[in-house]
């Protein structure tokens, strides 16, 4: 097979017009018959690679997920599957590796260095130093260590933490960090413990900060957590120490684009092409020596086609020679998943729900959470109670919403607490994806809705949902109550219409409602979050009390 076109060669930095031989799904040859490019030919180059995503938040299989990324020009992404960890341990991970064997697209999973995430909170699975070593010794696709972001214990010289490093490094493997904040010194001494990437700076400073270390960055826009514009303009001078990734991203995002749009949003600030290529095409293969191709004689055929740099609508891409997306429409086959689930508890009631408030003073003052638009961070506030008939309630007037947080695993009482800037007027949302142990999240206006919206997805065995007082929204996810097996633009539809429902019916008014809720029990980054065991203070790392 040979392909005509204009052929961006990110190493050479030119664009020549030319022919790429493609024989047994790899590039043969290239010929070049002009250094300057014809217009009305597309143009060729390496497909994107996401560097740091969990797939499971797509609330797809690894097949769904291949399906819906490669039309944006996607070829492989570098996979954290901590989050099915935390619920099926290695079993989990195996799956997602087993599931990414059925298609092409090249997905490179990591063992999880984190589950649990903290010991403050129920998950369902631990994945212990042998279990690491277990993985890189009989699965050679598990490429690197996941992120380590129990970055207090590898700065205290936590045995288990500095132990999955070092069995990384004794089989060549890279070393993922997620260190949000961590500056100076206590950041030199993490990333010389061994953790080369980081995905979680909030600043450019702070950026800054890593890079002088060694550190590689990642620019990070997701459903949720959006970094690119504050450390976009450190691409002129860093470019060859940064790469592109989406972390989290729901399916009807995923619908719209992935690391397509960060490029074409690159390009159109002015940067230049052929450095935008190299973070977003070049660095995260040679960084973590995936089997991805780079246009090169020799090189596994893995690229893509576009009408030009200017617009960058993709055309084609290809998988070892195989087309496998065209013209917006995906080629890899859409198949059936295995369902493998970790729940078990029981329906809950309202009154399990209630938070009671003996002996509180009429003017007590309660620790609230502030959900930040955009960010996985929170504030922590104080606001004045509002109690009704001995218990704290949520004060929709204030927009200050009880949350609540319910064991999935087994049953025992739900933690409540309360936060502010989900901006519900009526109803309740729940999830059972909520990083990183996902039990059960929830937030509403009363416990009546908490308590429905819960049982929906108990009813279910995972999903996420919303109601009111005249419907009931419901999308299962019986894959570990992370995801679905069906089709992914179905998935995605059904996501975008509660979605859409919990903003025009209910009144959030936040960018990615569930999203969102989904890490207000991530303790691992600061403020203020909620576990299943209590209102948890990221700062000191401890659990607070709800009354001030």
């Amino acid at each position: 097979m040979r392909i005509i076109g204009n052929i961006i060669n990110i190493f050479n930095r030119n664009i020549q017009f030319g022919e790429v031989f493609i024989e047994n799904g790899l590039v043969h040859k290239i010929e070049i018959s002009s250094e300057n490019p014809d217009p009305s030919f597309p143009y060729l180059l390496p497909g994107f690679v996401d560097a740091h995503v969990h797939i499971e938040s797509s609330m797809l299989t690894p097949i769904q997920f291949a399906r819906l990324a490669v039309v944006h020009g996607t070829v492989a992404t570098v996979s954290d599957p901590h989050e099915i960890g935390n619920v099926l341990g290695v079993k989990g991970v195996e799956y997602m590796l087993e599931n990414a064997e059925k298609t092409s697209f090249k997905f490179c999973f990591g063992a999880p260095s984190c589950v649990p995430a903290t010991v403050f909170e129920t998950a369902g699975a631990v994945i212990s130093p042998e279990d690491v070593e277990y993985l890189f010794k009989n699965y050679p696709k598990t490429g690197y260590l996941a992120e380590v972001m129990n970055f207090p214990g590898v700065l205290m010289g936590d045995p288990d933490m500095l132990s999955k490093i070092a069995i990384a490094q004794k089989y060549s493997k890279p070393v993922d960090g997620h260190a949000p904040g961590l500056r100076g010194e206590e950041a030199r001494r993490y990333i010389e413990a061994g953790c080369q990437t980081d995905h979680e700076c909030f600043t450019a400073e702070e950026a800054l900060d890593k890079l002088k270390y060694g550190m590689k960055i990642l620019i990070r826009e997701g459903s949720a957590a959006k970094n690119f514009e504050a450390l976009i303009n450190l691409l002129p001078g860093h470019f060859e120490q940064m790469m592109f990734c989406s972390d989290d991203k729901h399916p009807d995002n995923l619908v719209e684009g992935h690391i397509n749009q960060l490029v074409k949003r690159a390009l159109a600030k002015g940067f230049d092409l052929f450095q935008v290529l190299q973070m977003a095409c070049v660095n995260p293969v040679q960084h973590y020596k995936l089997p991805v191709g780079l246009l090169r004689p020799d090189d596994p055929a893995d690229f893509i086609l576009i009408d030009n740099p200017e617009n960058f609508n993709i055309l084609k891409t290809f998988l070892n020679g195989e087309l496998v997306s065209e013209n917006g429409i995906s080629k890899i086959p859409d198949l059936p998943s295995e369902i493998v689930n970790n729940f078990n508890c029981n329906l809950k009631s309202p009154e399990d729900f209630i938070c009671k408030t003996e002996g509180v003073n009429a003017d007590a003052n309660i620790k609230v959470i502030e959900v930040l638009d955009g960010q996985l961070i929170t504030l922590a506030s104080e606001w004045p109670a509002l109690v009704r008939n001995g218990a704290l309630v949520s004060d929709t007037e204030n927009d200050l919403l009880k949350i609540a947080v319910v064991n999935r695993y087994a049953d025992s009482p739900p933690a409540i607490a309360f936060i502010k800037n989900f901006g519900l007027k009526t109803g309740a949302i729940a999830s059972s994806v909520a990083h990183d142990s996902h039990n059960i999240i929830a937030v509403g206006i009363d416990d009546a809705s908490i308590s429905k919206a819960v049982n929906a997805i108990i009813e279910v065995k995972g999903g996420v949902s919303a109601v009111n007082d005249q419907a009931l929204k419901v999308l299962p996810l019986p894959i570990a109550g992370l995801m679905s097996g069906e089709d992914g633009y179905e998935v995605a539809g059904n996501y975008a219409a509660i979605d859409h429902f919990s903003k025009r019916e209910l009144g959030c008014t936040l960018n990615s409602p569930f999203m969102s809720l989904s890490f207000m029990a991530l303790l691992v980054i600061p403020n203020l979050k909620l576990s299943d065991l209590g209102l948890f203070d990221g700062q000191k790392f401890q659990f607070t009390k709800l009354l001030v």
